[in-house]
């Protein structure tokens, strides 16, 4: 058989590990293949080799039969291939047409011609269905658009494989769906397709075929339709994985946080979240429901004193804690996985065991005499490294930013759980990890609500939020639109009151 792109016995090592372990992938013509494994395994390593981000130490690499060496994307692309990377790479204040046209301007004279570019732009994302607005600005576009803008760069540059690096990680579930239904119609225009996740019932509803990797080797290649989502997550993790969040029933305690009539302003002055009261309870996780954009952000900013708040109060084991600083919330009690880990977990440029001491640096056994207990720091990120199964190259002094994403994320779940908080804010603590690592989570979730800690968890997960919560409330455009008990709805019923649909107040 004829295949578009075969990787052959490759291998690629770094300081102190060996991301690649003679693996062997090859791509059909028109398929959409998989790339499973968990966080770290070398899937993005092995896809960055195909791109030419990186060089093989070992191994080679056949496009359309022949042997090829790629040295960088720009060798890459001229082969037909092209890359839409978990990180976009697009200027914000460009137009998306501005943004697929860098480094391939097109010239009228000495000029640019602006106006070609947008049409060839715009009849492409017709023909794929993209829907597209070429003359829109990236920074006024939703992630997803932007994830269109990136796939449009590749067609602009008449790409014949692409490569889609955990495509799904920012995507709402309808944006989810789209983007499916994109790559089906692209594999129907005869493209052929790469896919890299961790997500098992993605890769059912998309993909052909389907290899894993796991730590660096390769496990197997096998046919999706054929193989069972337990089977292809035993392959992964190396072990049996449970679907079922395990939680015992158990009494609610006392109220450790509550949150009067609480209205926040967003940046252009109108409120984004309105008139919002709930409380958490000791002993409980209460999931917060809504489509992206609804002001779940801005509650939490608000609760963790990352946004000033326009009205209402935020109460903290009975004491207002409204007017505290970052600093005196955490120290009276609060720890925060925050949704955007690069923005707001994370110090990218800093080691892991600088990252992991960042809100007690200042304190004993860390601090002595004014100085950094480096011992003690050290000592400290050794034990979250082990405790919460973080993989990094070089241990405590990697650099967060060489790490993968779902390590990164890890590691900042480890940090908090660390601090022993009264109140857990979890924001999409799974996002971008795999099947083993969200059990882990979600175990360490429920350890917290078992132990008599209340956790309040914001997340876009539907599945997520029933599974792990005892409460639910739902948001739509910044408002409550009702409570529910956990056991006593289901996905329908939550889903239609997220669209602000079936209103309903059980307590």
């Amino acid at each position: 058989m004829d295949y578009v792109v075969e990787m052959l016995n490759i291998r690629k090592e770094f300081p102190g590990i060996v991301a690649n372990d003679d693996i062997s992938i090859n791509l059909k013509k028109g398929e959409i293949h998989a790339l499973l494994g968990e966080n770290g395994a070398g899937k993005s390593t092995l896809m960055s080799i195909l791109f030419g981000l990186y060089k093989p130490d070992k191994g080679q690499i056949k496009v359309n039969g022949q042997e090829v060496s790629i040295h960088n994307p720009n060798q890459a692309n001229d082969l037909g291939i092209g890359m839409v990377h978990q990180h976009f790479k697009l200027v914000h204040n460009f137009t998306i047409t501005e943004n697929i046209i860098l480094g391939l301007e097109p010239k009228q004279g000495l000029f640019l011609n602006l106006k070609e570019a947008s049409e060839k732009i715009r009849k492409l994302s017709e023909k794929y269905k993209l829907n597209v607005d070429p003359d829109a600005l990236i920074e006024d576009v939703s992630v997803g658009m932007q994830q269109r803008a990136e796939i449009l760069k590749m067609l602009y540059r008449d790409a014949e494989v692409l490569i889609f690096d955990e495509p799904t990680a920012v995507l709402t579930p309808q944006e989810i769906i789209e983007l499916i239904k994109i790559m089906r119609n692209l594999t129907e225009e005869g493209k052929s397709i790469l896919l890299i996740t961790h997500k098992l019932k993605e890769i059912k509803l998309v993909a052909d075929r389907c290899t894993v990797i796991r730590r660096g080797k390769m496990i197997g290649t096998v046919d999706v339709a054929d193989t069972s989502t337990a089977d292809m997550a035993e392959m992964m993790v190396g072990r049996v994985v449970s679907f079922n969040v395990d939680k015992k029933e158990q009494e609610a305690g006392d109220i450790v946080l509550d949150v009067k009539a609480l209205t926040v302003l967003g940046s252009q002055g109108v409120p984004t979240l309105k008139n919002f009261s709930f409380s958490v309870r000791s002993g409980e996780i209460l999931g917060i429901a809504g489509v992206d954009g609804n002001g779940q952000t801005e509650l939490v900013e608000a609760i963790t004193g990352l946004t000033k708040i326009e009205n209402g109060s935020i109460f903290l084991n009975k004491k207002d804690i409204s007017d505290f600083s970052i600093r005196e919330r955490i120290n009276a009690g609060i720890a925060h996985i925050p949704e955007d880990r690069h923005k707001h977990g994370l110090v990218l440029d800093y080691s892991l065991e600088e990252n992991m001491v960042l809100e007690v640096y200042n304190k004993n056994p860390y601090a002595l005499n004014g100085f950094l207990n480096k011992a003690e720091i050290r000592t400290h990120a050794d034990k979250i490294i082990n405790d919460f199964d973080v993989r990094s190259g070089e241990g405590p002094v990697t650099i967060t930013r060489s790490m993968s994403g779902g390590n990164q994320q890890k590691a900042i779940v480890g940090r908090e759980v660390d601090h022993d908080p009264d109140l857990l804010i979890a924001v999409q603590p799974t996002r971008g990890l795999d099947v083993g690592s969200i059990e882990y989570i979600h175990k360490r979730l429920v350890e917290q609500r078992d132990s008599g800690k209340a956790v309040l968890l914001v997340s876009l997960e539907l599945d997520e939020i029933l599974d792990l919560s005892d409460r639910i409330v739902i948001i739509a455009g910044g408002e409550k639109v009702g409570v529910v008990n956990a056991s006593e709805t289901n996905e329908n019923e939550v889903g239609l009151m997220m669209a602000g649909v079936g209103k309903g107040d059980t307590p």
